[in-house]
């Protein structure tokens, strides 16, 4: 990162910068290059990483965007008002083809528990503006925190309407939990009715694929809206990859599935607001981290793709005695020993795993029998009791489970033990469902009541389209489902589907008028 004076030129006015030349002497601006609009992410007390990523033309085959291979310099601007008047800190970056033309800014040096606005320009063109802030300083209780979270957004499936409502909420903070795009070819996953849009190109399997497919959801403004309104703290699920992949096994036998799992991680970083430390080595990609928020919370982001063993029995939702193998992961070794870790050492009012997929018991069988999901915790039952015996030894005050990937919403308590709902509640998982994918979906489906009844830990279910907006103080979350009644028609208004709460050191969900 350069910085550069106060006194530089930097957003005020068109310049000529990078200008074409045209017949007759005449000469134009090239095309806009901000056609991806900006995010910020993984703030701090004292910084945040802001991202861009420039394409004139963003749907281009090669998955350059128009910018060809030449490098680009990017001026950046933050400010601590929205009409830039206040300039806090300006510089410059290189966006280089080798990285897709983005631009990782990370700050620091910031104060803490700020508000503040940002911007870029290149070729003589200003992107819009974003809004982000750092985190509190640390141990601080003085704030409330709003925190929205997300998941599973189909392009074909509908409109993004969800990122637009979620922008309106003005969050603090946006957790993405994962399948952030799909890799399929157009019309091969279709939703209940029919897609409503396309993707262009073929499956995502190369590098140029997943920088295309990545430019055009990005292209979406409801999703820029969305990006432009807070930091966003992301992980990745299979989708971001392909369907179901469980480390360096893929859903169907490909030789070269190392190398496309290389190409869509180096994709991934392109186009989230990642610091430097998630720069991917080959096909390794470091996603595990935490995100501080004073002394109110802890954000124990996890990867469950990267380091888990294939899925159990062929995957898919079955009865599978092999799913209680005690040396069976869905996290790795590693990362589980920094998650305990994280349990002891953590002083947080409010411990917060955000991660992928369904972690407490989901028995989809009613009667006599079990039937689980093989790609969840369930395919894992002996690393989620370590897990949830680390945060019980360790005292953690409140433990809540944050999750994506299953297209419905839920809210239920998470048990001592997974097969005993007679012992005690010692934390409490939220499930959004999805922006897009699955289509408009509906209030409930066939066997809602059968499941329900079956699994008497679970509290809640719907199955419309949406996301979670949470409040944390330091004496309870309110937690609120906010969902549109379709997506297939843009612009749906967003409701309230169902309110809860969770009281400081009551570690269960309550109905909350």
């Amino acid at each position: 990162m350069r910085e550069i004076s106060r006194r530089s030129a930097l957003l005020g006015g068109v310049t000529a910068l990078g200008a074409v030349t045209l017949g007759g002497g005449a000469t134009a601006a090239p095309a806009n290059p901000f056609t991806l609009g900006v995010a910020s992410g993984d703030p701090s007390p004292d910084g945040v990483v802001l991202w861009t990523r420039l394409a004139t033309a963003p749907l281009a085959e090669d998955g350059m965007g128009g910018m060809g291979t030449r490098a680009v310099e990017v001026e950046w601007e933050l400010a601590d008002d929205e009409r830039f008047t206040r300039i806090v800190r300006r510089g410059a970056e290189t966006a280089v083809p080798e990285l897709g033309h983005s631009v990782h800014v990370e700050l620091d040096g910031l104060r803490p528990g700020r508000r503040y606005f940002y911007r870029f320009r290149a070729n003589g063109h200003l992107s819009p503006a974003g809004r982000t802030r750092t985190a509190p300083a640390a141990r601080s209780l003085t704030s409330p925190l709003t925190m929205c979270f997300a998941s599973c957004a189909q392009y074909e499936h509908g409109y993004f309407t969800a990122y637009r409502h979620l922008a309106e909420e003005s969050p603090d903070l946006v957790l993405h939990l994962g399948d952030y795009q799909y890799e399929y070819a157009p019309n091969v996953y279709v939703a209940p009715g029919g897609n409503v849009r396309h993707h262009v190109g073929p499956e995502t399997t190369t590098l140029a694929n997943y920088r295309q497919r990545y430019a055009q959801y990005k292209t979406d403004l409801d999703l820029q809206a969305a990006h432009a309104a807070a930091p966003w703290v992301v992980v990745l699920d299979d989708h971001e990859v392909e369907n179901n992949w469980a480390n360096l096994v893929p859903e169907h036998p490909d030789p070269g599935f190392a190398q496309r799992r290389k190409a869509a991680f180096q994709a991934y970083y392109e186009n989230m607001p990642l610091r430097r430390s998630s720069l991917p080595t080959g096909p390794e990609l470091r996603l595990y981290r935490r995100i501080g928020w004073g002394g109110l919370a802890t954000f124990h982001m996890l990867d469950t793709r990267q380091y888990r063993d294939d899925q159990a029995c062929g995957d898919g939702k079955k009865t599978c005695p092999e799913r209680f193998n005690p040396k069976r992961t869905i996290t790795g070794a590693a990362q589980e020993a920094w998650l305990l870790d994280g349990f002891r050492s953590s002083r947080a009012r409010w411990d917060v795993l955000g991660q992928q997929v369904f972690f407490s018991q989901l028995d989809l069988k009613p009667g006599e029998g079990e039937k689980n999901d093989m790609d969840a915790w369930d395919g894992y039952a002996a690393n989620r009791d370590r897990i949830v015996d680390g945060w019980t030894s360790a005292g953690v005050r409140n433990a809540v489970v944050l999750t994506g990937d299953v297209h419905a919403a839920w809210a239920g308590n998470v048990h001592k033990r997974w097969n005993d709902p007679e012992s005690p509640s010692v934390g409490v998982e939220l499930v959004t469902t999805s922006i897009s994918s699955g289509g408009d979906g509906s209030e409930t489906r066939a066997d809602t009541e059968a499941v329900l009844k079956e699994n008497p830990h679970i509290r809640f279910f719907n199955n419309r389209r949406g996301y979670v907006r949470t409040k944390f103080t330091p004496h309870e979350v309110l937690v609120d489902y906010r969902a549109v009644q379709k997506v297939s028609t843009p612009g749906e208004p967003v409701r309230t589907k169902a309110s809860f709460r969770i009281v400081d050191r009551v570690p269960h969900i309550s109905p909350r008028s």
